[in-house]
């Protein structure tokens, strides 16, 4: 899907149909017709992408981009990110055309009594997740009434059975990418010339933040280098409610 949609006119939430309904619709849906139902359903100004701009997130931020490239795309800047990372944030703006990326930061009253040694990753990594990552998509969040992000169900884990929308307890969460398997993935990547992230080549196949972010062993699935050596495998902002 090529052409960019117009901007819709906000819905109310009251009026907004089920995760349920929205699922049963879409189950069999592309990514590009998830994305552009999510558009109709609560208006551009109602709707954000949250990404990462890791490894995979080329691939969903090209198909929105061919949607509507002025969706709000939520970027968490946690302040412990890859310098890569934030480069690869820049290439991707400029090269997809971007139109609308808003970088949150945690905030620095947080951060300066529960983070005053910046050692809470590793004492505490759900506390750390949760005043980087889990908090200020809350704040970023607050005016939207949908989410888009993009988790597979190949990544395993408690992604093996995502739907492709769900309620996430104070929103519609959209997951267009969940159906796709990793060789569509690369498919996405070849047939649009997408620029790989720095680290991938050197063996990062899923990059958070520099502390919790190891390389992959062949053979490992692709997020074990997150977290490595703990039970931790979600940062927190897919299994909370971002109320």
């Amino acid at each position: 899907m090529n052409a960019i949609a117009p901007q819709l006119s906000p819905v109310s939430v009251s009026a907004l149909p089920s995760a349920e309904e929205l699922d049963r619709a879409l189950r069999d849906a592309s990514p590009a017709e998830i994305i552009a139902a999510a558009l109709k359903t609560v208006g551009r100004d109602k709707l954000a992408v949250v990404s990462s701009f890791g490894t995979e997130s080329a691939t969903l931020l090209k198909v929105m981009a061919d949607v509507d490239p002025a969706i709000p795309v939520i970027f968490l800047d946690t302040g412990w990110l890859f310098e890569e990372t934030l480069a690869y944030r820049d290439t991707l703006v400029a090269t997809l055309g971007l139109k609308d990326v808003r970088s949150i930061k945690p905030a620095e009253e947080t951060l300066s009594r529960e983070d005053p040694e910046r050692d809470l990753w590793f004492s505490d990594p759900d506390a750390c997740c949760r005043i980087r990552k889990v908090e200020p998509l809350a704040r970023a969040l607050k005016p939207f009434d949908a989410w888009i992000n993009g988790r597979k169900r190949f990544q395993g884990n408690a992604r093996a059975d995502i739907p492709v929308v769900e309620d996430d307890g104070a929103r519609l969460k959209f997951n267009p990418f969940a159906n796709v398997s990793r060789e569509e993935l690369d498919a996405i990547f070849v047939r649009a010339k997408l620029p790989r992230h720095p680290l991938a080549a050197s063996g990062f196949l899923s990059v958070g933040c520099m502390p919790c972010t190891s390389r992959t062993a062949e053979g490992e699935d692709a997020r074990a280098g997150r977290w490595r050596g703990r039970a931790k495998t979600e940062c927190g902002i897919h299994t909370m409610k971002t109320s």
